[in-house]
């Protein structure tokens, strides 16, 4: 693997309840620089003295479908320059374009989806762009050889039922095991909703769903996967409007450090 870049895509006109995780990227960002931490990983890389990380700074985007498609391009791009991409959102729904221009480059994809939403709505409230629905259009694209889904605690019927149709893997919090070995092959692709984690580690979400992962079995979940099947990720849905004292921006900055590592091989 060459380079990892860090990309912000700062979109949220999708969200279905509260905007603000557009301004996600500038946050993690800060997190990332903060002095009260440093950049190094829990296996001893530095990323500020890898010179094979880079900060690609933040997409350029209009609204609706341009902008869907403006995410697809530019992530395109920076993949065919050989970058492995590091996404950081926005809502969740730009992970729709970001797969598409994984699987145009790799293939039809592994995805690994850590959340503790589905996002599996035919239509949330009748956008079908909608933060709710990413993965119904990836699995209608035919962009996946396999969704499997972590940290699962509000499926309702709709969503069992697109499930079942699409035949995705749900690994629920109820049997959640953090020492399961979910055998992912590549090429894998990882997406990361901060609320899969309890809302007690991870206040600055939109939607606080109590019972998730705590962050020491999130980052485990990163540090376990293999690494050379991983071809690129996404962390979304901080909304910093709702983060008291910076605290969720800092767990995302973790992350993203660890799958930067991961990344980087």
């Amino acid at each position: 693997m060459g380079g990892v870049a860090l990309l912000g895509v700062p979109l949220d006109e999708n969200s279905s309840f509260l905007r603000g995780p557009a301004e996600g990227p500038a946050r993690i960002r800060e997190a990332l620089r903060s002095p009260s931490a440093n950049m190094a990983c829990e296996d001893g890389r530095e990323l500020d003295r890898e010179p094979r990380f880079v900060d690609r700074g933040d997409l350029a985007l209009g609204t609706g479908e341009q902008a869907i498609e403006q995410i697809r391009a530019g992530a395109l791009e920076r993949l065919r320059a050989g970058e492995a991409l590091l996404s950081l959102g926005g809502d969740h729904s730009i992970v729709a374009p970001l797969v598409r221009a994984h699987a145009e480059l790799h293939g039809p994809l592994t995805i690994l989806h850590v959340d503790a939403h589905p996002d599996l709505y035919d239509a949330l409230d009748g956008n079908p762009r909608s933060h709710g629905s990413p993965f119904a259009r990836i699995m209608e694209e035919g962009l996946a050889q396999r969704l499997v889904q972590v940290g699962i605690r509000t499926l309702n019927a709709h969503q069992a039922e697109q499930a079942e149709r699409f035949g995705v893997e749900i690994v629920d919090m109820r049997s959640f095991d953090p020492r399961a070995d979910l055998r992912l092959e590549g090429p894998l692709y990882v997406s990361l909703d901060l609320d899969a984690l309890d809302p007690a580690f991870v206040p600055g979400v939109s939607h606080h769903e109590p019972g998730g992962l705590t962050t020491r079995e999130a980052i485990g979940i990163v540090q376990r996967l293999p690494a050379d099947a991983l071809v690129g990720a996404d962390v979304v849905e901080l909304n910093p409007t709702r983060d008291a004292n910076g605290v969720t921006a800092m767990v995302a900055a973790k992350l993203v450090k660890e799958l930067a590592s991961k990344l980087l091989g």
